[in-house]
């Protein structure tokens, strides 16, 4: 088995400390593999004067260079040859740009163990029959976008009675689907049987916001769900914390701070970071993170600066090291005091796209074809 596997699929999801060799192992695997196959990740790390031989220990994992989100919007890489690649999905690509992320089985079994292990940790799993309400929109054959397959998908943590869609496909479009929303809602209370809800903080808000406008208050069965998408980046034009957000769910649903989970993800970094008990995102052993400022330097806790996210998940696509455009802080495990010794990030907002550029230049003068050579 190899280094990945075994990494994916460890029972303590946040012992960082006992599987600190193993990531590093799985990582220099990673690595080799992206090289090997892929020409163009190779000529990216090896133009910013990187070795694998550079990283001999966890402490030297900042020195693998990361890939800004932004170029991996205009540039796809593949390590995989195109009829080993499944379980395609993009972007929503509200800026214009998308990525691309496809997956072969190798990263299909990594991300089976991650999911095992990370819903069951969260208590995620239940065999309780479930109505769900999900604030986006409603999977179609067209629609490639990966929220939409992850919220499906979440779906099967409990046996699904009921789906109802905010966005509803009507074969040609999609439309708004506000007053299914509240019938569905009505229906579920007199049911009797949990009900979770799946979205962005701002989709829920919104929601929450209608249901107060029609004079709607539930009473929703007590093992009923929240799973909120991160994303409070999104509300800050609407300046809605977290605190107000949880409050007015208790008053309209019923459901409090204990019935409400958040996950952080993205599509060139596809793993989930659920929030704990007091809605800090652990960093999981399936990935490490790193702040960097704007020279790309690491810096400590406490001081904010670029996100940086490590896993060595992908086999299909070099998504090894990805410098996202959120802006973020890391804490120290200790600080949370919900007994998860792993470090713990807070998203701030989103970088500059300028600073994104500066990043992404030296990668993209490198090429001039947009699409990988695949062996």
């Amino acid at each position: 088995m190899s280094y990945g596997h075994r990494l994916f699929f460890h029972k303590d999801i946040y012992n960082l400390k006992d599987t600190d060799d193993l990531f590093l192992n799985a990582i220099l695997e990673n690595i080799k593999h992206h090289t090997d196959k892929c020409q163009d990740y190779a000529k990216i790390i090896s133009h910013q004067g990187f070795s694998i031989k550079d990283v001999k220990t966890i402490e030297d994992l900042y020195k693998i260079p990361p890939i800004p989100t932004l170029f991996l919007k205009n540039h796809t890489l593949y390590s995989a040859p195109q009829n080993k690649l499944m379980l395609k999905s993009t972007t929503s690509g509200t800026s214009g740009k998308v990525s691309e992320i496809a997956l072969d089985l190798p990263s299909a079994w990594n991300g089976l163990g991650m999911v095992l292990g990370t819903f069951l940790t969260n208590k995620l799993v239940s065999f309780y029959p479930t109505n769900y309400v999900v604030l986006g929109y409603q999977p179609s054959k067209r629609n490639k976008i990966g929220a939409v397959k992850t919220a499906y998908a979440t779906t099967y943590a409990a046996p699904a009675i009921h789906r109802e869609y905010a966005l509803k496909d009507t074969g040609t479009d999609y439309v708004l689907n506000m007053n299914g929303i509240k019938n569905a809602l009505l229906r579920y209370e007199k049911m009797g049987l949990p009900v979770r809800f799946m979205g962005f903080p701002a989709y829920f808000s919104f929601l929450l916001k209608e249901l107060i406008y029609s004079g709607i208050k539930l009473k929703l069965h007590p093992k009923s769900l929240i799973i909120l998408a991160g994303g409070w980046k999104n509300l800050f034009t609407e300046q809605v914390d977290k605190t107000a957000l949880y409050e007015m769910s208790q008053r309209v649903l019923g459901l409090g701070n204990d019935r409400i989970k958040e996950f952080f993800g993205a599509v060139e970094h596809p793993i989930a970071y659920f929030n704990c008990p007091n809605h800090h995102f652990h960093v999981p052993i399936y990935s490490r993170v790193i702040i960097r400022d704007l020279n790309m330097q690491p810096v400590g806790y406490g001081v904010p600066g670029m996100l940086n996210l490590i896993t060595p998940m992908m086999a299909s696509m070099p998504f090894v090291s990805v410098m996202t455009d959120d802006l973020a802080i890391m804490h120290p495990g200790e600080e949370c005091g919900c007994g998860i010794s792993s470090p713990y990030f807070e998203i701030l907002g989103r970088v500059g796209l300028g600073d994104i550029k500066t990043c992404a230049a030296n990668a993209l003068e490198l090429l001039d074809i947009k699409k990988c050579g695949v062996v």
